[in-house]
Parts: structure tokens; C-alpha cells; sequence
């Protein structure tokens, strides 16, 4: 919304000054001021939206679902469904086995078997 409010005023001031340039239509006659207007319009409204923060919020939110989708996207190709709960933990995948991240640390001994041969879970 902040980008389209003042692109719309560059629009119409490059319109506005290519008639005067061609001396075309009613534009021809009207003062430079009037012509230029649009632009300082545009540099004013940027420059109230950077300062009560407009700019700033819309470009987090853009990095915010960027972040998000990307995020989705990785945890997809794992195998991965994020939790419901948004707890950030993460799932066995598919075949049941966790990624090396949630097994345990690199290097670390598997567990022993358990008497009765079933492993420890």
C-alpha cells in the first residue's frame, strides 16, 4: 500500500511532464509548479511514511512471510510437518526415524540394546 500511494504520484507527474514536453492538451499552458507537484507529493508522502514507521512495518512483514514460507518449504522437503502448537520441535519424519539433529549429538554412541533385545527409546 505505502509503494503504491506514491508511485501512483510519479505516475501521474511523468505523465503531467512529457504533455508539457510535447506542449500537447491543456498541459502545455499550465505553470511548471502544477506540473512538478506530483513529484513533490511523491518525496512528501515518502518521507511521512519513513518517519511514522509505514515503511518499516511492510517491508517486516514481507521478510516475515518470506521467512515463513521458506521455512515451510525446508521442512517439507525433510519429511517434516511443523507442529500445530507452533512449539518449534521437531517430528520423525515419514519412515519414523528422527533427523541427526534430534538423535542426538554428532558422534554420540547409539544406545545399548536392552536386555530382551528391544533398544531404549
Amino acid at each position: 500500500m505505502t509503494g503504491s500511494n506514491a508511485i501512483g504520484f510519479v505516475l501521474v507527474g511523468v505523465l503531467l511532464l512529457l504533455l508539457k514536453l510535447v506542449a500537447t492538451g491543456p498541459v502545455a499552458n499550465w505553470s511548471w509548479w502544477v506540473v512538478l507537484a506530483p513529484f513533490a507529493a511523491a518525496a512528501i508522502w515518502w518521507q511521512f511514511a519513513d518517519s511514522v514507521g509505514i515503511t518499516q512495518r511492510a517491508a517486516a512483514e514481507r521478510e516475515g512471510r518470506r521467512v515463513a514460507r521458506r521455512r515451510e518449504e525446508r521442512l517439507a522437503a525433510l519429511g517434516l510437518r511443523p507442529g500445530k502448537s507452533g512449539s518449534g520441535t521437531a517430528r520423525a519424519g515419514r519412515d519414523g526415524v528422527a533427523p541427526p539433529s534430534v538423535a542426538g549429538p554428532a558422534g554420540a554412541k547409539p544406545p545399548e540394546d536392552e536386555p530382551g533385545g528391544q533398544r531404549r527409546q
